[in-house]
């Protein structure tokens, strides 16, 4: 009388059989351990403070243009209360996070933003202008500042524009500035013209919460590596789709599901040991990087390993429509790409804010990489998370029966 293998032993054989294959393969092994090392090296180089000041350029000196300004007004008998005004524009320029640099003409002005000339700022907050062409060697205890725009003034702008005559004002940009950047210095001259002229703008500024969506990162701009932290973990889950792509690849090509169906395991046995280990691996690899970065918390580990668990179970299920095709590597990575790509976009639409598209939020990855991002950078707790979470699970859900659907017909069918 034959003895009845129970499910568990199954299982378990089943299990201990892909581990063998999985530590035995030595481009997957190899890999894994590469991404994990690469990854925490990465997030660790990536700079983790934020540069919150303007820096931006202006000829001649603002002392020059306001001792001028008060010479021309005073030829004009303009009363005095005029002539306090052009005191307060230079405290305009000293709020904080704007840093003002002032050159002596438009020649030099033009040589710091072309690169010809360096600028170097002291921890006194003085600025050293350096010819990189010459034998001088630039300050030791100062720190480069990169000037992309600058604005070159008449001597007599701010006259100009109280007594309401025209004055030209040049703005001098780096390639490399985007088009909005030059049109918020066009926009900034026009507004001093007019508020110096004493006239109200010829618009009607909304109130500042208005402005302002979501919530006010003024002063408490979020690092680049800050930023990578999540994208980091969600990449290794990613990843891990095609390890367990190519081990049921393996499985299929070679009929190695066949010779098992014979024994006392069942079709079940096999998807649920392929769910159980592909899971595992990426939650596993996830985990360790999540601790390697410092995501962890006291007040937010069991949201987070129930978030990278959700996310382990999306990539399983795409793993099983990769490893049900049965194609050779670089027919799995070919076919692997068409299901990854989309996944990843809804990660850069992280990784540089802004308004997210309402076809990014329908993909599966979308709030897998939002729960991430706002737990680990903006420490979100269950409350605020319960939406995302149940959208994740949905969309887990319903990939994993259909991966479990499409891997079962094709086992059936060897």
């Amino acid at each position: 009388m034959k003895k009845t293998v129970s499910d568990t032993r199954l299982l378990l054989a089943i299990l201990r059989k892909d581990i063998k294959i999985y530590s035995r393969n030595m481009i997957y092994l190899f890999l894994t351990i590469l991404s994990l090392v690469f990854f925490v090296a990465i997030f660790w180089l990536v700079p983790d403070t934020v540069d919150e000041e303007i820096t931006f350029a202006i000829s001649p000196p603002l002392s020059i243009m306001i001792s001028e300004g008060k010479e021309s007004l005073q030829a004009h008998d303009l009363p005095p209360r005029l002539l306090e005004e052009l005191d307060e524009v230079e405290s305009a320029f000293e709020e904080e996070g704007v840093v003002l640099v002032e050159f002596e003409n438009e020649e030099l002005l033009i040589e710091a933003i072309s690169g010809e000339m360096e600028v170097y700022r002291t921890d006194q907050g003085l600025h050293i202008i350096h010819d990189p062409k010459g034998d001088q060697q630039p300050p030791d205890d100062a720190a480069k500042i990169n000037l992309d725009i600058g604005m070159s003034f008449s001597s007599t702008f701010f006259s100009d524009a109280m007594l309401g005559e025209r004055s030209t004002v040049t703005v001098y940009a780096d390639a490399a500035v985007p088009e909005e950047v030059r049109g918020a210095m066009q926009g900034l001259i026009r507004e001093m013209a007019f508020l110096l002229a004493g006239h109200d703008l010829p618009v009607e500024l909304p109130d500042e919460e208005m402005i302002i969506l979501g919530q006010d990162r003024l002063g408490d701009q979020i690092s680049m590596r800050d930023r990578m932290r999540p994208l980091i973990a969600f990449f290794i889950m990613m990843m891990e789709t095609f390890t367990l792509a190519s081990l049921i690849s393996n499985e299929v090509l070679q009929r190695t599901v066949t010779a098992l169906v014979v024994t006392p395991m069942r079709i079940w046995h096999f998807l649920l040991a392929k769910t159980i280990f592909g899971t595992a691996l990426a939650l596993g690899q996830a985990a360790i990087i999540l601790i390697l970065v410092g995501a962890f918390t006291a007040a937010n580990w069991p949201l987070l390993l129930l978030i990278v668990l959700l996310g382990s179970l999306l990539f399983t299920a795409v793993a099983m429509f990769i490893g049900s095709a049965g194609k050779d590597f670089i027919g799995q990575l070919m076919f692997g790409m068409l299901f990854l790509i989309p996944l990843m976009i809804p990660s850069f639409a992280v990784l540089f804010p802004g308004s997210v598209a309402t076809w990014v939020r329908v993909l599966p990855s979308y709030p897998i990489v939002r729960l991430l991002y706002d737990v680990t950078i903006h420490e979100a707790q269950w409350a605020d998370s319960i939406a995302s979470i149940g959208h994740a699970a949905l969309w887990a859900l319903v990939l994993f029966g259909a991966g479990l659907f499409v891997l079962k017909r094709k086992v059936a069918a060897l």
